[in-house]
């Protein structure tokens, strides 16, 4: 099933953030990033990218708030890519990431 959208935790706005960093940080970095409460994902990634995180905000100007004040300022982090979410068509289903014994 197709939505709109569907809004995140924090807001009616996403986004995808992909950092360029310095790999000698990465540690660091991904531990800021763990802290910045509008980032809903973060990944570790290989190809163009070091790390791909989703962002939400309650509008384009917290998230641009977010974007200069909080994630380009974490030391490492070089340069960002940023992808705007215009309509979800499958989301995963929280319960799906409960790890299950076999």
């Amino acid at each position: 099933m197709e939505n709109d959208y569907c809004p995140t935790n924090h807001g009616s706005f996403e986004a995808s953030v992909n950092l360029f960093i310095d790999p000698s940080q990465k540690t660091q970095i991904i531990d800021a990033l763990s802290k910045v409460e509008n980032i809903e994902e973060i990944y570790d990634v290989a190809g163009e990218y070091d790390i791909v995180s989703i962002v939400s905000a309650k509008s384009v100007e917290e998230f641009r708030n977010v974007l200069r004040k909080k994630i380009m300022k974490i030391k490492g982090v070089k340069s960002t890519i940023v992808s705007v979410v215009l309509k979800v068509h499958k989301r995963p289903d929280s319960s799906l990431n409960k790890t299950h014994i076999y």
